[in-house]
C-alpha cells in the first residue's frame, strides 16, 4: 500500500519535469511531421506513438486537472471559465459534424438516382479527377462515415444538450445537492475511466492501422526506438468488398477523438455540478448554451 501512494505521488511530481522537457525539447517527439526522412524522425514518431497512451501523459494530465482544480476551488469564476470553455467546444464540434447527417441524406438521395434510373457504375465529384471518382458501392459503404462522425463528435454535444436517453429510477426523486453528487460521482467514476479506457484500446489501435512495424501498448519505449529504424507509413486501404470504401483507419481516428471528447466533457460535467452544488439552484444552468426550436416550442425541447 504505501509503495502505491509513494508511485502515485512520485509520478505527480514527475508529470512537472515531464511536461517541461516535452514543451522545451519538442524536435525529440513533433520532427516526424515534416515527414519520416531521418532516423531521428521515426523515432520522434515512435516516441509521440508511445507517450500518446503511457503513464507519463496520463499523470501530466491529471496533474494538470488537479492545478486546475485547485486554482477553481479558489476562484470560482476560472471554474465556471473552464466550463464555458469546454461546453463551447463540445458545442461547437457537435453542430459542425451534426451537417454530416444532412449529407449523408443527400449522398444516398443521389446514389439510389444514379444507380437505379442512370444505371452508372461510378459516380465522380469532379470530372476525370481519379481520387474523387469511385465505384458506387465506395460511396455506398461511405456513407458509414458520416453515421461514424455524427456518433463521435456530436456525443459530447448531445450531453450538453440533455439530448441522451436517461433511464432514471432513483435520480427524479432526490433533493436538489444529492443529484449535484450524483452527477460528480458519475462523471468521474463512470465517464472519466470509461474515456481513458477507450483512449488506451483506441490510440494504439488507431496507430498500428497506420504505421508499420505494428505498435502495441505492451511495448516499451526502447523496443520502439529499435523498431523505429524500419518504420514507414502503412495507412490501411483495405476495403470489405472488391470496390468498396477503404479508408476505414478514419473510423480509429474518431475512436480516439470520441474518447478525448468525452474526456474533457467529464471534467466539464463535474466542474459545473460542483459549482452548481455550492452556489445554490440559482445557479442550474448558468451559461449553459442550449439550442432551442424558438418561442412557442418549449413543449418539443430535448426531443430533437
Amino acid at each position: 500500500m504505501l509503495d502505491a501512494i509513494v508511485w502515485f505521488f512520485t509520478n505527480i511530481g514527475q508529470a512537472f519535469v515531464n511536461f517541461g522537457y516535452a514543451i522545451t525539447h519538442p524536435g525529440l517527439w513533433l520532427s516526424w511531421i515534416g515527414g519520416l526522412d531521418t532516423v531521428e524522425d521515426k523515432q520522434a514518431l515512435m516516441r509521440f506513438v508511445y507517450y500518446g497512451g503511457s503513464t507519463e501523459f496520463f499523470f501530466v494530465i491529471f496533474t494538470a486537472f488537479l492545478i486546475f482544480t485547485a486554482i477553481g476551488l479558489w476562484r470560482a469564476s476560472f471554474m465556471w471559465g473552464c466550463v464555458r470553455v469546454l461546453e463551447t467546444f463540445a458545442n461547437s464540434v457537435g453542430r459542425f459534424f451534426a451537417w454530416a447527417g444532412l449529407l449523408m441524406v443527400l449522398q444516398q438521395i443521389v446514389i439510389v438516382f444514379m444507380q437505379r434510373i442512370f444505371t452508372v457504375a461510378e459516380i465522380s465529384l469532379i470530372w476525370n479527377v481519379d481520387f474523387l471518382t469511385h465505384d458506387v458501392s465506395w460511396w455506398a459503404e461511405e456513407l458509414k462515415l458520416y453515421n461514424a462522425m455524427i456518433v463521435c463528435m456530436c456525443a459530447t454535444y448531445t450531453f450538453v444538450q440533455g439530448g441522451h436517453v436517461r433511464v432514471d429510477l432513483v435520480y427524479s426523486v432526490v433533493s436538489y445537492r444529492v443529484k449535484k453528487i450524483i452527477d460528480m460521482f458519475g462523471s468521474m467514476v463512470f465517464m472519466l475511466p470509461a474515456a481513458v479506457l477507450t483512449w488506451m484500446y483506441g490510440w494504439f489501435f488507431m496507430w498500428r492501422h497506420l504505421v508499420t512495424p505494428k505498435v502495441s501498448a505492451s511495448d516499451k519505449v526502447e523496443l520502439l526506438m529499435r523498431k523505429a529504424r524500419i518504420l514507414k507509413w502503412n495507412v490501411e486501404t483495405i476495403g470489405f468488398s472488391p470496390n468498396g470504401f477503404n479508408a476505414y483507419f478514419l473510423f480509429k481516428i474518431l475512436l480516439v477523438c470520441f474518447a478525448a471528447m468525452v474526456f474533457l466533457q467529464a471534467i466539464a460535467f463535474f466542474y459545473r455540478s460542483l459549482l452548481e452544488l455550492r452556489e445554490g439552484k440559482a445557479s442550474e444552468g448558468k451559461y449553459l448554451d442550449r439550442d432551442t426550436l424558438g418561442e412557442g416550442e418549449e413543449a418539443y425541447e430535448g426531443t430533437h
